[in-house]
């Protein structure tokens, strides 16, 4: 079964069809992609200015760490994975002692480790998004025994659900900025009434 992860044909999963355990109806509210609401504990600082702060360090795209947050954790600061993920990006205990993070649910601390793990496996994956978001999910060791995505549902409706949510900001951004471009051609297309009238009219007034 061929999952595609975008609005076109150029990023898709191939499933084995035996190993899809269910569908889900995709339920993302429309407008999914505005800016979350500010979380507790960020030092004064909003949740959409520590995760463009951590992005900038890291050299990521902004939009990406906030689909992966929103997958992760829903931006509930203080969540908890049944196996024992922390915080925001959800850092596992050891994974978050490597990365230098003291206390998973401070949010800055929580973002700057996760983007910089992120950052991390996209290195490791040559920037294949897809592979480096299924070793942040499975871990890399999955994906190496797999050769790719592993066939878990959870991880693969992880990567889809990430990758949807992150190509809808972009879309909406690309209509945003084209219709921004249609309207200043209109009203650079449009004649100002002082510069239309003629050399006579003008002399006159």
């Amino acid at each position: 079964t061929r999952l595609y992860l975008g609005a076109n044909d150029s990023g898709y999963l191939d499933v084995p069809s035996n190993q899809i355990d269910h569908f889900e109806r995709d339920l993302t509210p429309a407008n999914s992609s505005a800016t979350p609401p500010a979380q507790p504990n960020t030092g004064g600082a909003r949740l959409d200015e520590v995760v463009t702060e951590a992005s900038s360090h890291h050299q990521l795209d902004p939009d990406l760490v906030n689909s992966v947050i929103r997958a992760e954790s829903g931006f509930n600061s203080r969540a908890v994975s049944p196996k024992g993920a922390q915080g925001l990006m959800q850092l596992m205990p050891q994974t978050a002692s490597k990365l230098g993070v003291a206390n998973a649910f401070d949010p800055r601390a929580n973002v700057e480790g996760g983007t910089q793990y992120l950052r991390s496996l996209l290195e490791q994956y040559n920037f294949d998004l897809v592979k480096a978001l299924a070793a942040y999910n499975a871990g890399p060791l999955r994906v190496a025994q797999y050769g790719g995505v592993p066939p878990y549902y959870e991880t693969q409706a992880y990567v889809a659900r990430i990758i949807r949510d992150f190509n809808r900001k972009k879309l909406a951004q690309q209509h945003s900025a084209a219709a921004a471009k249609t309207k200043l051609r209109k009203a650079a297309a449009s004649p100002r009434s002082a510069d239309s009238a003629s050399p006579t009219q003008r002399a006159s007034r």
